[in-house]
């Protein structure tokens, strides 16, 4: 029999599924009925010293449709609004009614030693789990050279790094930011700071556009706008790839996440080398039950592909994953036509004629493939309305 079951840096999870910090995660009452429902754990919205002013811009959130399913949502919401003191009696609530689940405490300060260790300082007397370095929030805080500011910023994360591992009696993992030429790169200098796990990735920084009919902001507050950090399935490949890079560069814990919305995605980011993950934008469109399709669907895998663990799946697929120079460039692929599925539209034609290599010709019985032409891109097996075309050798 599987189990969901992990250990992650001495911390026992009884099952890979945690809230990321966000509104699901604004209040106790929130997570105490999540953590009811069967999440394995909660990342606490961000928790600031209390005189950072949070001043929330309405409305604050945006999305994209496809089909009536919302494919990515942007956001401009701030941290958590709570006092210092509130989060300190509610985690201890919440690790006395829950003793067996998880609680991470998301931090964020000024680049300020004092602000930030004062911060640790005053969770440590929690029975938090572990901390979370929020240095990738890529609205409203990196003004104030906060939030991304910080995790875009080598030497400062390193300092600010540096400062919280050397008063925390609990694991620390750095929330990293997307919004970089090399997320590895960053995520090698927290670790040479002291880090103990990592978390990726947080939003992407984005704008949502222009109402063409106003010619106005779709995200619009009195006619403004800013930019914003996008979520949801539409980010899901920048998040495996950046897990990917830093399971590849790093032997530290990760927690990833970015576009989950199924177990499907979750086996995914584990095979691409994280520990556990984190889910936020799914639970804000469908609500804390999807706790129960994620859990029974991961439990099913693990056993139907023999794993006894969600440990035994991890880092399984990130090995495959090369440089270009590196790949086979030996082997070579052609389209094969389901004939009964084709209806002879055209498209496929159309498009590999636009595309560089006019290797399809249609007449009015068959559709016909050059293989002296055709450089097996697969681009024709995409855009095929019917998926009559698939690729083989």
């Amino acid at each position: 029999m599987a189990t969901l079951k992990t250990s992650i840096l001495g911390i026992e999870f009884e099952n890979p599924f945690l809230l990321a910090s966000a509104p699901p995660t604004a209040s106790i009452e929130s997570i105490d009925k999540a953590f009811e429902m069967g999440w394995g754990g909660a990342v606490l919205k961000t928790i600031t010293p209390d005189g950072l002013e949070m001043l929330e811009a309405s409305p604050r959130y945006a999305t994209i449709k496809e089909k009536g399913k919302v494919i990515c949502l942007q956001n401009i919401e701030l941290l958590s609004h709570e006092t210092i003191q509130y989060w300190v009696e509610g985690i201890k609530y919440l690790k006395e009614k829950h003793p067996s689940k998880v609680i991470i405490a998301s931090i964020m300060a000024p680049v300020v030693r004092k602000e930030w260790q004062s911060l640790v300082k005053t969770l440590n007397n929690t029975p938090i789990d572990a901390f979370e370095l929020n240095f990738s929030c890529p609205h409203g805080m990196p003004e104030r050279n906060i939030g991304m500011a910080i995790g875009t910023n080598t030497e400062i994360s390193i300092l600010i790094t540096s400062w919280v591992k050397s008063v925390a009696t609990k694991p620390v993992f750095v929330k990293l930011t997307p919004n970089v030429t090399d997320i590895a790169w960053i995520a090698r200098a927290v670790e040479n700071a002291g880090a103990d796990g990592l978390a990726a990735i947080n939003t992407v920084q984005s704008f949502m556009g222009i109402d063409l009919d106003t010619l106005e902001p779709v995200l619009n507050i009195d006619g403004h706008s800013t930019y914003g950090g996008l979520s949801g399935e539409a980010v899901k490949p920048i998040g495996f790839r950046c897990v990917a890079q830093l399971r590849q560069n790093s032997d530290l814990p990760i927690l990833g996440m970015g576009g989950i919305s199924s177990w499907e995605d979750a086996a995914q980011y584990i095979a691409l080398g994280s520990d556990a993950v984190q889910i936020c934008t799914e639970v804000m469109l469908n609500g804390y039950g999807i706790i129960n399709g994620l859990k029974t669907g991961l439990l099913n895998y693990l056993e139907a592909k023999g794993f006894k663990s969600v440990s035994e799946l991890k880092n399984i697929a990130v090995q495959k994953i090369t440089t270009h120079e590196k790949l086979n460039k030996q082997s070579h692929v052609y389209p094969s036509i389901d004939k009964e599925k084709c209806i002879k539209c055209g498209k496929c034609v159309k498009i590999c004629s636009e595309s560089e290599y006019h290797a399809l010709s249609l007449d009015k019985e068959n559709l016909s493939i050059n293989k002296d032409q055709c450089a097996g891109c697969s681009l024709c097996s995409h855009v095929c309305p019917k998926e009559a075309i698939k690729m083989c050798c």
